[in-house]
């Protein structure tokens, strides 16, 4: 991380033009060229901004390698972003996973209706947390960007009062578990009871926290955060250490995530 006129800033690349972030500041250009535009896989609609991100806050790129764009699920609509610092990432997030001194964080941006976080969660990430988390290498935050329904902003309120239990990764768990698509009803607020139950939740407590709306806020600012990271889908990750940080865009399979993990404990 570097400072210019007492303003912290951080420079990063999006398809290899150069651009800086500050806390005082909106981001600047350094090239007018556009960024290439994708089609949506979830519903057949064009949207702005899918690309492999490299942000850094050091002097050099994490990793030269392309990844590999798989599905995401993705929302429809023009994302501009404001400026960004390292808040962005961090705030707003679930209780962490693993040991707090790990050296590499691992942020995923996720809505638990959609069905390719669903996806990385039985396809991958109990391979990571198995090799890299238990393992003392990777810490894991989540952070919710609910782009499908009001199920999904539902479930994470739940998710975020089951953290008052200490029970969030269980409830986050659960919900992935349980999945069975989109607005058809699984994560209705009966269910989502159902399933605290389950996991030995103490019910009160958790009625009068959601009853409360106390994490309405912290939710509505994760999606912010979201957006401010131009982000248009999930699941979406960034690999952080303390020299940056590198987008992985989608369900990629355990592979890339590996080989990322192990690149940067080399260095």
């Amino acid at each position: 991380m570097t400072k210019e006129d007492s303003d912290e800033k951080f420079s990063f690349q999006i398809e290899g033009k150069d651009y800086i972030i500050s806390k005082k500041s909106k981001p600047q250009k350094k090239d007018q060229d556009k960024i290439i535009h994708a089609p949506s896989l979830a519903i057949g609609a064009v949207i702005s901004g899918i690309c492999i991100v490299v942000i850094i806050f050091g002097v050099e790129n994490i990793s030269d390698e392309p990844q590999q764009l798989i599905e995401t699920q993705l929302v429809e609509e023009e994302i501009i972003p404001p400026e960004i610092t390292i808040e962005t990432f961090f705030a707003n997030a679930s209780p962490l996973l693993g040991n707090p001194n790990a050296p590499i964080t691992l942020v995923e941006f996720g809505d638990y209706q959609c069905h390719f976080c669903n996806v990385y969660f039985q396809d991958t990430e109990h391979k990571i947390v198995e090799n890299f988390v238990n393992t003392g290498k990777v810490k894991i935050l989540f952070k919710d960007f609910i782009i499908i329904g009001p199920d999904s902003a539902s479930a994470a309120h739940f998710a975020h009062c089951a953290g008052e239990q200490d029970k969030f990764w269980e409830y986050h768990n659960i919900l992935y578990n349980n999945w069975a698509g989109e607005n058809n009803g699984w994560a209705s607020n009966n269910n989502l009871i159902q399933f605290a139950n389950e996991i030995g939740l103490d019910m009160n407590e958790l009625k009068k926290c959601n009853n409360e709306n106390r994490y309405k806020s912290l939710i509505e600012s994760s999606n912010s955060d979201a957006r401010s990271l131009g982000l248009t889908g999930t699941p979406a990750f960034f690999v952080i250490t303390n020299s940056g940080a590198q987008k992985i865009h989608g369900a990629q399979p355990y592979d890339v995530f590996e080989n990322v993990f192990e690149t940067l404990l080399e260095k």
